[in-house]
């Protein structure tokens, strides 16, 4: 029998790399789905919809998966998981029609939910003051998106895009069996506490929810929304083949799923407030310039009429595209650091919905991505929507936080003031600085209000007291 530590590394490695294993099938159709959408002659809009039909089973179900993993353990359901995305895999090899891929992603995007049941499993194997650490190591494990750019290029040229998913399937099925051998059941793991649909949407009534499935709705879903588009993005905007613009796609995908446990330590060492403030500011400064169409301009001078080109080079996008990647990194693990820091009670259920809402951004972005260029004709145009989510973020951050630190800071004005006013009678030569800070926090009338009432409460009792004794 392994010792308890050797059963936690253990399942934490095999949780991170099924993680991984159900992440690069989740945005498989990111790769697949461009020979697809030429085989079948489907517009932008529909090859949207193509790669976002996995994303919203995965968002969908995390929910109704992170209560089965409560009530049954992490390790079967995590298995169970895993074999029935092996089926639906393998018979889109075989797929011909636009719907029957629709249906088969449906199937194949319950693997996106391993996220619940990863998360869950993980926490519940080690002491809270280390759960921030692991969560953060298996929430790297969305790296393996990248896999995808990696491999699954490089099949399709090979053999055809039909290989990929088969050999996925398979994949899958050995992911599969190697963790059922290297993971293993606590009993004490295991909660009785039954957490009920009406309890879950009660948390949405707590204003402060919504602004965080805002934000993660950008930091997440613009990263899986972006990790389904990018390598069609560099063969229509740059030229490329699909094995190298599969590449570029990678230097997006891969720091900013592996970042995530750096960005865990920083929220940690700085607080998720300040983290996320920056995350917001470098994502819109990326995005600013990279909403910026190819433009070709014709300016007329002195001499003549005098053409030029306007727009990012490959090497200037790609390099803002890597600081955007990094920067959504950082700002997936501050998201959920607010989250542990102002749902202590509910950190479940509240990590539950906020992933909901950042999945559910993974599943429009890419259709909202389609609708825009076939109305516009501009590539860029993916940016400029982004461009405005973000601002909409941070004007949100601005005036709900800068309503927030006010409160705080007139609190700790006003505890301070007490704590002066309390510590008098031990330190009467303190009574000046006392009343200054009293009077900053605007509370001498009210004090002084008290110490009468307490002062007669004092008298009335002394009263009774003597009156007993006669």
């Amino acid at each position: 029998m392994a010792s308890y530590k050797r059963q936690q590394l253990s399942v934490l490695t095999m949780n991170t790399f099924a993680f991984a294993a159900c992440f690069a099938v989740w945005v498989m159709f990111s790769i697949i789905g461009i020979p697809i959408k030429e085989l079948l002659e489907l517009n932008e809009t529909q090859f949207g919809l193509l790669v976002a039909t996995p994303i919203l089973t995965g968002s969908l179900m995390r929910l109704p998966i992170g209560m089965m993993t409560d009530k049954f353990g992490g390790r079967i359901v995590y298995f169970i998981l895993l074999v029935v995305t092996i089926t639906p895999l393998w018979f889109i090899g075989s797929a011909t029609e636009y719907w029957q891929f629709l249906i088969l992603g449906l199937f194949v995007g319950i693997a996106g939910a391993s996220f619940s049941v990863g998360i869950a499993y993980t926490a519940r194997w080690f002491p809270r003051e280390k759960q921030g650490f692991a969560m953060g190591i298996f929430g790297a494990g969305n790296a393996g998106a990248a896999f995808t750019q990696f491999v699954a290029p490089s099949l399709v040229v090979a053999f055809g895009w039909q290989m990929v998913p088969k050999v996925y399937a398979l994949g899958m099925f050995v992911v599969a069996v190697l963790f059922w051998m290297f993971t293993y059941t606590d009993p004490s793991h295991k909660t009785d506490k039954h957490v009920t649909l009406r309890h879950q949407l009660k948390i949405l009534r707590d204003p402060r929810i919504w602004k965080y499935m805002q934000y993660y709705s950008l930091v997440f879903g613009g990263f899986v929304g972006l990790s389904l588009w990018m390598a069609k993005y560099y063969i229509s905007e740059y030229g490329f083949d699909l094995k190298h613009a599969a590449l570029l796609a990678a230097i997006f995908v891969l720091p900013s799923g592996v970042i995530r446990a750096l960005g865990g330590w920083f929220s940690d060492k700085f607080g998720a407030y300040t983290v996320t403030w920056w995350v917001m500011w470098v994502s819109i400064v990326c995005l600013f310039f990279m909403s910026y169409p190819q433009t070709e301009m014709t300016v007329t001078t002195l001499k003549g009429d005098y053409s030029m080109h306007v727009g990012l080079n490959i090497w200037v996008f790609t390099a803002f595209l890597f600081i955007l990647g990094i920067s959504w990194g950082f700002g997936k693990a501050s998201v959920f650091k607010f989250l542990s820091d102002e749902f202590g009670d509910d950190i479940g259920v509240a990590s539950g919905i906020v992933g909901l809402a950042g999945g559910m951004g993974g599943f429009l972005l890419p259709i909202m991505f389609g609708a825009l260029i076939d109305l516009t004709g501009v590539n860029s145009v993916i940016f400029m929507l982004l461009y405005g989510a973000t601002a909409v973020s941070l004007i949100w951050m601005h005036f709900t936080f800068a309503k927030d630190h006010r409160k705080k800071d007139q609190t700790e004005v006003k505890d301070r003031a007490y704590n002066q006013f309390a510590n008098l009678q031990e330190h009467p030569e303190e009574y000046v600085a006392a009343r200054a800070a009293v009077e900053q926090a605007g509370l001498l009338e009210e004090l002084v209000s008290k110490y009468a009432a307490a002062r007669i409460k004092a008298e009335r009792e002394s009263r009774k007291l003597r009156n007993a004794s006669k």
